[in-house]
């Protein structure tokens, strides 16, 4: 479960802190970013419309840095301690604001470069307009992590083959897809699996989607991991 972004007070970064976080940055691109930030809750929009954040939310967290120099061109350096619970979810998010209903198609495509260690997943999470329901969608996932909720069974739908979970976190439904292999880049069909929540397990009405997002759910990444994003976009009309 990613948690969803709040406008929250800024933390201020320690010297060493600050200076974790430089010595990041030397794993980021050679040359400058367009924009970049350690600030727990950095913010950055980009000129088509997607909304990046650094969103260090869990406790217990380490450093983390986020560049961007698009929506389909960014990354992250992340040095969360070896300690179980989500510390980030860094992201990039696409508003949709449309009823499941009035939505003909969404679709979005992915391509990224992962670590090999960690504890993290790469998802997809996608939420409705009042933030009731969370749906993620796992394209990867490594090291010691889980979805909330009980299995429902195995599903093939969007182009993809999932295991699906469905739990409540206190605050939010949660539904949860896996992929049963893993994948660094491709086309997933959204449309589907949200119409097969709505009418054919009836788990919720017709809902306005509205945030979808994409980035690393990340456990820990001791001793400082990238994660980057070499394509992403979505789509719907």
């Amino acid at each position: 479960m990613a948690r969803r972004t709040r406008t929250l007070n800024r933390l201020a970064l320690t010297p060493a802190v600050a200076l974790a976080a430089l010595v990041g940055f030397a794993a980021a691109p050679a040359q400058a970013a367009v924009w970049s930030s350690s600030d727990q809750w950095g913010t950055y929009t980009t000129t088509d419309n997607y909304t990046l954040y650094n969103n260090i939310w869990g406790s217990g967290a380490g450093t983390q840095s986020i560049w961007a120099n698009s929506s389909s061109d960014w990354g992250v350096w992340a040095d969360h301690p070896n300690t179980g619970g989500i510390k980030s979810y860094p992201n990039a998010k696409k508003v949709v604001n449309k009823p499941i209903g009035s939505l003909s198609s969404l679709t979005s495509t992915y391509n990224v470069t992962v670590p090999s260690s960690g504890a993290y997943n790469t998802s997809y999470d996608i939420w409705d307009s009042d933030y009731d329901y969370e749906v993620m969608l796992w394209v990867n996932y490594n090291g010691a992590v889980g979805p909330l909720g009980t299995s429902q069974g195995t599903l093939t739908l969007g182009g993809h083959t999932w295991t699906v979970y469905k739990g409540d976190n206190g605050s939010n439904q949660v539904f949860s897809f896996l992929r049963t292999s893993d994948s660094t880049s491709g086309t997933v069909d959204i449309l589907p699996i949200l119409k097969w929540i709505k009418n054919t397990k009836g788990w919720w009405g017709n809902e306005t989607i509205g945030d979808v997002q994409f980035g690393y759910e990340i456990t820990s990444s001791a001793g400082g991991l990238d994660f980057r994003t070499n394509g992403f976009g979505v789509s719907s009309s």
